[in-house]
């Protein structure tokens, strides 16, 4: 692998590191202690998204713990390995990455005059879940256009 293709797999095994690190916080650990997520601005609160929004918001959580973070964490360690399993699982987590920010970002619109979010994160939503999508998608098209060099 050359220099060049060297650097982006840096950039995509970090991105989805910090990103498990950023999940298990904001989603994991909300299912033990939803309270304290929120206070440190990661979920939101029941004044913000009704309690039928913690609902959704606790079942996103679950579904990351079970699903997406396991496809991660075995993405990063396959495709460091060079492992097909491992190109496949992280395969999996970034077409998750592309469709739950779609999904969150909608519905923070669709349902603006029925929540009450703090303004700032409006302008946060419509930038980091922007920024999640691209990453997903450009590590997709990584992937397959490096399938071969990454499974030697």
């Amino acid at each position: 692998m050359g220099k060049s293709e060297g650097l982006k797999f840096k950039i995509l095994i970090t991105f989805s590191i910090v990103l498990t690190i950023f999940l298990l916080v904001s989603q994991t650990f909300s299912l033990i202690n939803y309270d304290l997520v929120v206070s440190l601005g990661l979920q939101e609160s029941a004044e913000e998204v009704t309690n039928l929004g913690i609902a959704w918001a606790k079942a996103f959580a679950l579904g990351d713990t079970l699903g997406y973070i396991p496809f991660l964490v075995a993405g990063i360690i396959g495709l460091i390995k060079r492992k097909r399993w491992g190109y496949y699982a992280m395969f999996g987590s970034l077409a998750i990455s592309v469709y739950w920010p779609i999904v969150n970002l909608s519905a923070v619109y669709i349902g603006r005059n029925s929540i009450a979010l703090n303004p700032d994160k409006y302008i946060s939503f419509s930038i980091v879940l922007p920024l999640i999508t691209i990453y997903g998608l450009w590590g997709m098209w990584y992937l397959y256009r490096n399938q071969d060099k990454l499974l030697k």
